[in-house]
Order: structure tokens, then sequence, then C-alpha cells
């Protein structure tokens, strides 16, 4: 069960990571930098990878049957997931919705 906690952990960080980065890619632009963004939109994306990987292989050890407790962590940690996906589009979109703005004073 402990190793399950740190998988689930594992999955959490990684999703909040990407997030993270996405949102400081967002932020970067907004201020006009549009070189820096792709690295941290690269860097999010890796750990959307990862975070993807572990939750497949939670699918797997699961099997379809019920045999992994579902509890809150676990939840929030897909929630994560997903949350971290949906800002990643979102913040590619306003990206270069900031590229094509005429630069601000």
């Amino acid at each position: 069960m402990e190793d399950l906690e740190s998988i689930i952990m594992e999955l959490l960080v990684n999703a909040g990571s990407a997030r993270s980065q996405a949102l400081t890619a967002l932020q970067l632009a907004r201020k006009g930098d549009f070189e820096a963004p792709k690295k941290r939109m690269e860097e999010s994306h890796e750990f959307v990878k990862h975070a993807h990987k572990i939750q497949t292989q939670l699918i797997g050890l699961d099997e379809g049957s019920g045999k992994l407790p579902v509890n809150l962590i676990t939840v929030h940690s897909q929630d994560h997931l997903m949350n971290a996906m949906v800002i990643q589009d979102l913040a590619g979109d306003l990206i270069e919705i900031y590229r094509r703005l005429p630069p601000r004073n």
C-alpha cells in the first residue's frame, strides 16, 4: 500500500509541475517574451508525459476490476492531471494570441 501511495504522489507532483510550467509560460508571454515560454511548455509536456505513464501503470494494475483502492488522493491526482492538460491547451492558444498582438510599451 505504501508503494501505491508513492506512485500516486509521483503522479500528483508531475501533474502539478506540468501545470506550473504552463502557467509560467503564459505569464512570460503576457510580458512579451516568446522564447522562454517554448521551453516552459516543452517541460510542461514532459511532466504530463511522465504523469500519463504513471496513470497508465495504475490502470494496468487495476485491470478495470477495482483491484486498487480509490481514495481522495487518487482522485485528487487524476484531477490535477486533467487540469494540467487543459491548462496546457489553453496556455498554448493564449500564448499564440499574445504573439499576434502588437507589442506593448
